[in-house]
């Protein structure tokens, strides 16, 4: 039997009645959450290293010639003199070591790094960390890592074949590096700091302001645009930049939030504002299923009796159409929210939704940022 099935989408009619809302007001949130203190940042660090003492899972040193070219950089300097020597070793696999710096890292300190290897290695789960430098973009070493490496995975395999969970060839140490050389800036030193959003809008920006100056009961803050807002420090008549950020950082704000629509096509997921709004427009939806069966039907004659073996085709077709729901229109500024709640009472998918919101998109009636991933 073959089954051969479409789904077809036709205009099928669909009702919604649903009456605007105002708005819920958006929570108030610190400004420790909503900006980004200029100079007080991390760095990045990578490294170039080999892990040793693997259980047979390294690298292939024919397929990995780097592999062999750092393990004789090593051990010349160790004072082991390996000139002309081949390795055939599997227990040692060439690595990238990667880090961050956090802001006012002191030396000494130490920091978790992440290990990854860059051949053929199958696993560097037991493997150790020789003595690796870290360098950051201007290409000084900042810090030092090694240690045992905690792998996030295990693989095992056979002859004939083998099995793998999550991913072996890559790991961590935590507090794996120790802190060399600490970053050049003085933060005592400034006489203003930006305050730098992470999500741009005049309005945030304007009422962080405003909660800054109304803090300090004087005008010591100034929004430069939608992501930048000054603060300055000698206004402030506190010690030192340090203090001021300690003052500012646990003011509350109401950030105001961007109209946005956010599906992920792959899940079924829809995460949007509460400030997503739609004009007045009439939305339908429906399903329609044709199937197509074959059934052949073979037709053979009596033993020793003479005739040929035919082959009757047989087919059977039909469609199913799923029960349509009356038009209505849409009131003009209904929520978005409240039309999801409409079709989630109507049963429908949550694909099928995904689809309904592109039109009105299409259509021009959605009114906010609609991002689809």
């Amino acid at each position: 039997m073959i089954a051969l099935c479409f789904r077809l989408l036709p205009v099928l009619l669909l009702g919604l009645a649903a009456v605007a809302a105002a708005p819920a007001s958006a929570a108030s949130i610190r400004i420790k959450d909503l900006v980004e203190f200029d100079g007080v940042r991390g760095n990045d660090l990578v490294g170039y290293g080999l892990v040793v003492g693997l259980n047979g899972t390294g690298d292939g040193i024919r397929n990995a010639p780097f592999t062999e070219e750092i393990m004789s950089n090593i051990l010349e300097r160790l004072g082991v003199n390996v000139t002309g020597e081949q390795f055939r070793p599997k227990n040692v696999a060439a690595v990238f070591v990667t880090s961050s710096m956090p802001p006012f890292a002191r030396t000494g300190s130490q920091i978790d790094v992440t290990v990854s290897a860059i051949g053929d290695a199958k696993s560097l789960l037991g493997g150790t960390l020789v003595m690796t430098p870290l360098k950051a973009a201007d290409g000084d070493i900042y810090a030092v890592a090694q240690g045992t490496i905690i792998a996030g995975g295990a693989s095992a395999e056979g002859e004939a074949g083998g099995v793998v969970q999550g991913v072996p060839t890559s790991g961590m140490i935590p507090a794996g590096a120790r802190v060399e050389r600490e970053i050049d800036f003085q933060l005592s030193s400034l006489d203003e700091m930006r305050l730098a959003l992470r999500e741009p809008d005049f309005t945030t920006a304007a009422r962080i302001e405003a909660a800054i100056n109304g803090a300090f009961g004087r005008r010591v803050a100034l929004m430069l645009d939608s992501g930048t807002v000054r603060l300055d420090i000698r206004a402030t008549r506190l010690r030192s930049a340090a203090h001021a950020i300690r003052r500012v950082e646990n003011l509350l704000v109401e950030p105001e939030l961007k109209a946005r629509v956010v599906v992920d096509q792959r899940s079924g997921t829809i995460v949007m504002g509460n400030d997503v709004r739609i004009s007045r427009v009439a939305v339908s939806q429906g399903n329609l299923t044709l199937r197509v069966e074959e059934m052949p039907l073979v037709s053979q004659p009596n033993p020793f009796a003479e005739g040929e073996t035919v082959v009757v085709p047989r087919t059977r077709a039909d469609i199913e159409e799923e029960p349509g729901i009356g038009l209505a229109e849409v009131p003009e500024g209904t929520s978005l929210s409240q039309v999801i709640a409409g079709l989630n009472a109507l049963g429908v998918s949550p694909r099928d939704m995904i689809d309904i919101l592109k039109s009105i998109k299409a259509a021009g009636a959605l009114h906010a940022e609609f991002v689809v991933r």
